[in-house]
């Protein structure tokens, strides 16, 4: 399993970061643009229009013979992945470097950069009609969810990866640290059998795993892999369709996700050219060794100067007016000595 130098990748990372988004609130008409910046390594299309007819875009490149499908904001409100793979397209158009070069020979990848416009406009989860796209599995109510498994369906990818954002409560179990990187290998049903596909999609974490422990140790976790019977990577395992998650989390004082998206985009990298390059995808034990995901984290914990008691607070993220605003919320009181805090008051 080779794993690529992190300084290299930093040092490409900072040549070709896409300037143009920044923050948390990525819609639209933000990366509308950047479609046409695409060199002619890549080709963009229209594949659909969204509940409330705005376009969504694909992008491919490559021509290899191992198939990758990539999605993000199918949740509105999550947008570090969608950064990471302007990131990552920005190196596919222009970057010389052999790293990329092996992508493109030996895989053919087909992104979604934004499945869910409407919500990503609205900062919400769902999109238009309220519909969580990654609860529409099975009943594909959704004209996104149709348009996803009809992509899915036609291009057959060998691996998909879902990219997504988690909250700043989750922390790695056995530290004290935030859960800045997850990986989620889904479980194909309710026994959570370890099956050939499930083992493979874990080989591909392994090798994300260990690139990231060698930048931010002991900040990677692990997602429960309880089986959701209508969830997106769960089908699309039970279908034949091995599929990552990757959820960007939060580190120190990073609350734009400009941090983490760099973390995103190298966990990215890894992936890719771990299945462009590797020649056995064996070893998939060690991701039981990554530690579990727990929720013991707020972003703010008031303590009081005469009691014991406390209260943990937590930032809400909305768009109200067509302005970004956050606030600060109560969300539990009394003894909270099991939780950790991002910052004390």
């Amino acid at each position: 399993m080779k794993i690529l130098n992190p300084d290299l990748l930093e040092t490409i990372y900072n040549s070709k970061k896409e300037t143009a988004l920044f923050g948390k609130w990525i819609h639209y008409a933000h990366i509308s643009p950047l479609f046409a910046k695409l060199t002619v390594k890549l080709t963009s299309s229209i594949i659909g229009h969204s509940e409330n007819n705005v376009p969504i875009h694909s992008v491919k490149f490559g021509s290899g013979a191992k198939k990758i499908l990539i999605w993000t904001q199918m949740h509105g409100n999550e947008s570090t992945g969608t950064k990471a793979l302007f990131d990552f397209l920005n190196c596919i158009s222009s970057s010389e470097d052999s790293i990329f070069a092996t992508i493109l020979m030996e895989c053919t990848v087909l992104c979604i950069p934004m499945l869910n416009p409407d919500g990503s406009l609205n900062y919400t989860r769902v999109n238009a009609h309220q519909i969580d796209l990654n609860r529409d599995a099975v009943d594909t109510k959704a004209i996104e969810s149709k348009l996803l498994r009809s992509v899915l369906e036609s291009f057959k990818p060998d691996y998909s990866f879902n990219l997504h954002d988690q909250r700043t409560i989750f922390g790695v179990a056995g530290t004290t640290n935030p859960a800045t990187i997850s990986f989620l290998a889904p479980s194909e049903e309710e026994t959570r059998k370890l099956t050939a596909g499930r083992k493979l999609t874990m080989n591909v974490i392994v090798s994300m795993h260990r690139l990231l422990q060698e930048i931010i140790p002991n900040h990677i976790g692990r997602y429960t892999d309880e089986f959701y019977p209508t969830a997106t990577g769960d089908n699309f395992q039970k279908l034949g369709f091995n599929t990552i998650l990757i959820e960007a989390g939060h580190y120190k004082d990073d609350y734009d996700r400009e941090v983490v998206r760099k973390f995103n985009f190298l966990a990215l990298v890894q992936g890719l050219f771990h299945i462009a390059t590797a020649s056995s995808y064996d070893e998939y034990l060690p991701y039981f060794e990554i530690p579990n995901n727990q929720k013991n984290f707020f972003d703010l914990i008031e303590k009081s100067l005469t009691t014991s008691e406390e209260k943990g607070y937590l930032y809400i993220d909305k768009v109200i007016n067509n302005q970004f605003i956050t606030e600060l919320k109560l969300e539990k009181e009394g003894d909270l000595s099991l939780f950790l805090s991002h910052s004390i008051k």
